[in-house]
């Protein structure tokens, strides 16, 4: 045992020694350790430091004077027998009815019908901590199922019941929501509970009327459908009608047009021919004008293509004659080189009378590779030999005459 238990034990046996003094020691000391453990016992289950943790605020109650200390966020001291303290979330808390989710479940909604739906309801509410002084002894320990949903079930079984299944699932949804809140906001405010929002979620139907109403809706959805295609048809014979009185009247606003276009246009023609029959008769007296010129013009040109030719063809003559001359001079003189010419061929050939055969030789070298003849008996030109008697007769012939030309030009 260790000394401050000892030392306890000590204390509490010489306070009730004086009162038992009959009792023996070992009897004090057991009873003395029985008030310790019983105290003990009583500071671990009521410790005299509690704390109230974040998002929480904390009510200490006097339980002699009745008197109610609002505590924040930390710790407190918490007198066991005297105090006692509740502590309050601040944050906000979701309510959803059990069973009523779907229409076979355990607690399902009626409609003003009697059929059975399911409703996915959710309540938002949150405590007001500026009245949690004056209601914190009113308000059970299970504020959300003593409180809460009695309120919440009483008023959702009631306002569901006012209306019809068609008007809870499409219509009067938010007519529903704001009559919940608006019934459900002042139950709570009672007891120290601010309604944050109401939120209705899924409605479910019961298996046959859904599929009457599913059935039910085709058939108006065919309605809306048909009243619409009524009213497109309408609108396009509506538009049809419009749109040829438009195309009428455009039509003769067109042919008015152009009336006084073809109008405008004879008045402009009529006023231009004012002044073109003056232009037209200027036009023609400028191109009779014009004519004449152009006859005297061709006179004239006739005239002088006729003095040019003459000019040229008597420049054509006497070219022509001076020409003619000139040939003649050179035909002459040609005349007289080729005589003079032969004559000196002939007096160089009777000096050396080899010259036709190397003359000869030179003329036949390009055709004839070899030429293989005896040489003449007289000892005379080897190609008399070849040529036979004509060829002799030329040659005294070119002889002859080579001589008569010299003789002449002597």
């Amino acid at each position: 045992m260790s000394e401050r238990i000892q030392t306890l034990v000590e204390t509490v046996r010489k306070v009730i020694v004086p009162v038992g003094g009959r009792l023996n020691r070992s009897r004090c000391s057991l009873i003395a350790l029985g008030l310790v453990a019983v105290a003990g016992y009583a500071l671990y289950k009521n410790p005299p430091m509690q704390s109230v943790g974040r998002g929480e605020i904390g009510m200490r109650l006097n339980q002699l004077t009745g008197a109610s200390t609002e505590v924040q966020e930390g710790a407190i001291v918490v007198i066991p027998g005297l105090h006692s303290l509740r502590r309050f979330s601040l944050r906000d808390q979701i309510y959803r009815p059990e069973g009523g989710e779907e229409a076979t479940g355990s607690a399902p909604f009626q409609t003003v019908e009697g059929l059975s739906i399911g409703l996915d309801v959710s309540v938002r509410y949150a405590l007001d901590p500026s009245r949690l002084a004056s209601m914190a002894r009113a308000l059970p320990e299970n504020i959300g199922g003593e409180v809460v949903q009695p309120a919440v079930q009483g008023v959702l079984y009631k306002t569901l019941a006012r209306y019809t299944v068609r008007e809870i699932f499409s219509t009067k949804r938010q007519e529903i929501k704001e009559s919940i809140e608006g019934e459900l906001k002042p139950l709570l405010e009672k007891d120290g509970i601010k309604l944050q929002a109401v939120l209705v979620g899924k409605v479910d139907l019961p298996a046959d009327y859904k599929r009457g109403m599913e059935s039910l809706l085709a058939e108006e959805l065919a309605t809306e459908k048909m009243r619409y295609t009524l009213e497109l048809k309408e609108k396009q014979v509506k538009q049809t009608e419009l749109e040829s009185q438009a195309d009428k009247v455009r039509r003769e606003k067109s042919a008015e047009a152009a009336g006084e276009e073809q109008i405008i246009a004879a008045k402009a023609q009529a006023e231009a021919m004012k002044h073109v029959l003056p232009f037209k008769q200027k036009q023609i007296e400028q191109r009779g004008l014009e004519a004449e010129a152009e006859k005297v013009a061709r006179i004239k040109n006739a005239e002088a293509s006729s003095q040019a030719r003459q000019i040229e063809a008597t420049g054509e003559a006497e070219s022509r004659r001076k020409l003619a001359d000139a040939e003649a001079y050179r035909q002459e003189r040609m005349g007289k080189i080729a005589s003079e010419q032969l004559a000196r061929d002939g007096a160089l050939i009777q000096k050396n009378p080899l010259l036709i055969q190397k003359t000869m030789a030179d003329k036949l070298s390009d055709k004839i590779t070899v030429i293989i003849a005896p040489p003449p008996s007289d000892g005379g030109f080897i190609g008399s030999t070849l040529l036979g008697r004509a060829g002799r007769t030329q040659a005294s012939n070119a002889n002859q005459h080579a001589v008569e030309n010299d003789q002449e030009g002597e």
